[in-house]
């Protein structure tokens, strides 16, 4: 497997393998793209990085200039040939989102051929505002939703207008079904337990013939899944897991044992013990302000390296 990052402005193109950057390359042309692959659109939790109200050091340290703004979890899958691309949660940041997308295609048209949300929590649906008459006026995208989140949609203002619009189409999925984008892409979706005050949760398995990815930015600890984590991940080439706080205590103020995310050095220990064939498929994401792997160059993202696991950064690129 290999990885690509790729600069929105010069184009940029570094390759590297899952473990390290010896195969590195600089200034190859956006042309040196594949032709099918996954980009990473953001990184964060869902309020995104500053996030609003904080006066802590971790948000300071953006309004001072020393840290880049850094986008709500979302990925796209584009494929160039067929001139097309699909969204992976609609955030907050849609707009620059797709923007990034639109860069790496000829159409001057900016609609997704899809978007796959995985649940009703604010960084995952509330973009598809923006395809609404005030915004976009879109027609008919299609929104691929579990049963109780198309519900949600169709039975709630704002977002029922754009069904009504006809600005979305609504799509309904069921779990470890699978979805056929194209002739050698498959989405296959699967819950997850997660806070359900409005819909079911649901990770998404990418399949190529080249490639499967796990993509998990939300779910409770693994233990209260109904399936093992580790042998999910043994199954694929790349998992995007879950990386909200990286240990217990990074919220001053707060019982962290009623967040029931995994913390990453959990998920670490659990991996800890396997071979690094194993571990360096593990790639942290969805970051909360205040998770240190947000920064560029802290202890814990080098430490977390050494491990032998990945942390996932935007414009980052990997091919299907």
């Amino acid at each position: 497997m290999k990885t690509y990052f790729v600069s929105f402005i010069s184009f940029t193109l570094i390759f590297i393998g899952c473990k390290s950057n010896n195969n590195l390359k600089s200034n190859a042309s956006e042309k040196s793209l594949p032709d099918k692959f996954i980009v990473v659109l953001g990184i964060t939790q869902d309020a995104g990085y500053p996030q609003i109200g904080c006066q802590k050091e971790c948000c300071k340290a953006f309004w001072d200039g020393k840290e880049e703004k850094k986008h709500v979890v979302s990925l796209a899958i584009v494929d160039r040939k067929a001139n097309k691309y699909w969204l992976f949660e609609a955030t907050p940041d849609i707009t620059s989102q797709m923007q990034t997308v639109q860069s790496y295609l000829p159409t001057e048209d900016f609609s997704p051929d899809g978007v796959f949300i995985t649940h009703a929590h604010i960084g995952h649906y509330t973009g598809l505002m923006e395809f609404g008459i005030e915004a976009m006026g879109a027609k008919a995208i299609p929104v691929f939703a579990m049963p109780v989140l198309d519900s949600f949609i169709r039975s709630n203002g704002p977002w029922s207008q754009l069904v009504v619009m006809n600005n979305i189409t609504l799509t309904s999925l069921k779990a470890d079904s699978p979805v056929v984008l194209s002739s050698s892409i498959n989405v296959i979706p699967f819950k997850v337990p997660h806070r359900d005050e409005l819909s079911e949760t649901v990770g998404f398995k990418i399949e190529s013939a080249k490639m499967k990815v796990l993509f998990i930015p939300d779910i409770d600890k693994w233990e209260k899944w109904d399936r093992d984590i580790v042998e999910e991940v043994s199954k694929v080439d790349l998992a995007l897991l879950d990386a909200t706080f990286y240990k217990n205590g990074e919220l001053s103020g707060r019982d962290m044992s009623k967040i029931q995310h995994p913390f990453v050095e959990e998920t670490m220990a659990k991996f800890s013990s396997l071979p690094d064939s194993i571990k360096s498929k593990v790639m942290f994401i969805h970051f909360n302000h205040t998770n240190p792997l947000l920064k560029k160059d802290s202890p814990e993202k080098k430490e977390v390296e050494r491990n032998g696991f990945g942390v996932a950064e935007e414009r980052m690129v990997i091919e299907l």
